[in-house]
């Protein structure tokens, strides 16, 4: 079955950083995005051969300790081979962190989005879309 874009999906926990000590750490944070996911898309279903653009946005409990942009590749990984067929297929990347105690807005969030934002932390939010540019402008 093909997909339907955009998948979005929020993963509960704490991300975990590609340079994490333990191996098992990123592979159970890995299953936990694919289990995600898998929760909000069609079984059997095809991964997209098409570009991908991907919106992350992290909601930590409490101030993170690491660089945000160590915990991309093992989101990306736990979606290549079933979101997508490949990493190399993303073609836009966003991704933000919203740090408890730093009051931000969103604008007409998805459903989705708002869910997350309410919602508890740790968090992180997740749009799969298979028009990397249909935001710019």
């Amino acid at each position: 079955m093909e997909l339907s874009f955009p998948i979005e999906f929020i993963v509960h926990g704490t991300a975990v950083s590609l340079q994490a000590k333990r191996a098992e750490s990123r592979n159970e944070w890995k299953a936990r995005v694919k289990a995600a996911s898998t929760a909000v898309i069609p079984q059997p279903h095809f991964a997209s051969q098409e570009p991908i653009g991907v919106t992350l946005y992290y909601l930590p409990d409490e101030p993170m300790t690491g660089d945000i942009d160590n915990i991309v590749k093992p989101i990306l990984d736990a979606l290549s081979a079933h979101i997508y067929v490949d990493d190399q297929q993303v073609e836009r990347l966003v991704v933000q962190k919203f740090e408890p105690g730093i009051p931000f807005r969103v604008e007409n969030p998805t459903e989705m989005v708002a869910v997350a934002v309410s919602g508890p932390r740790p968090a992180l939010y997740v749009r799969l879309s298979n028009k990397p540019r249909e935001e710019l402008r």
